[in-house]
């Protein structure tokens, strides 16, 4: 069994609220729960408006499939035009 885990810290240049952040992390979260059979949460820069980090973890009896399925997820965010990527991390356990 594999555990992959993708931590991604973005920055959200155009937001101006709270709201304005829920809004998109809200659709993010959903489009990733929908498309991807991986678990989601918000796991820093709660009170930030610009600021953000997500977890993705995912796991499986095969590697690759866990790793295809994290760059999935990180081509999808980093073809969000609101989102910057910061930086990023994956783990396998």
């Amino acid at each position: 069994m594999v555990v992959g885990v993708l931590t991604v810290d973005m920055r959200l240049p155009g937001i101006t609220s709270l709201k304005g952040k829920r809004q998109i992390l809200r659709s993010l979260r959903d489009t990733v729960r929908n498309k991807f059979n991986v678990s989601v949460s918000e796991t820093a820069y709660q009170d930030q408006w610009r600021r953000t980090e997500f977890g993705f973890a995912g796991v499986s009896g095969d590697r690759l499939f866990v790793e295809k399925e994290l760059a999935r997820i990180l081509n999808l965010i980093e073809n969000i035009c609101e989102i910057e990527i910061i930086s990023q991390c994956v783990e396998y356990y």
